[in-house]
């Protein structure tokens, strides 16, 4: 793999320090905004894994009062995210292409985004898909949404 994606560079030198994972979290969320409905925390980034949480509070509220399908879809996001970005090579971009999702309970606590590849590809000058799967834990470990969410990664233009 060529030298360490920015993102992932950050995460490595904030995520030990006092305050550090709130501070890139927010940075993740000020990068990408429609991410902050979900107040997201950045838990763990390593190549191939991720954990994301959120909380749950009136903005991710759905009408019953419980944790919104699609705000759960957006933590999934980013979970895919920050696996993505620790695993794509420098040489490389990814873009989200495709997602599928299984609403499988509902989610009445806050929630717990595992992202994990079973293997991390080898990246060429070819493009292709990766299938990045994310599950969504309520508070009591229950997986209450299941997702794949296919990017796209491309070397990039030199």
């Amino acid at each position: 793999m060529s030298s360490q994606n920015p993102t992932f560079a950050l995460w490595n030198k904030l995520s030990g320090t006092f305050g550090g994972r709130a501070l890139f979290s927010l940075g993740v969320s000020l990068k990408a905004p429609y991410f902050r409905t979900v107040l997201p925390t950045v838990r763990e980034m390593a190549p191939g894994r991720s954990v994301v949480t959120s909380p749950k509070w009136w903005g991710v509220h759905n009408h019953i009062g419980t944790y919104h399908a699609i705000a759960a879809c957006n933590l999934a996001e980013v979970a895919m995210g920050m696996v993505a970005e620790a695993t794509v090579p420098t040489s490389h971009r990814w873009l989200p292409k495709k997602m599928q999702v299984e609403y499988l309970a509902k989610a009445e606590t806050g929630m717990r985004a595992v992202a994990e590849l079973e293997s991390i590809p080898e990246f060429g000058d070819e493009g292709q898909e990766v299938d990045v799967p994310v599950n969504v834990h309520d508070k009591n470990d229950e997986v209450v949404v299941r997702a794949t969410i296919t990017i796209w990664v491309t070397r990039k233009k030199k």
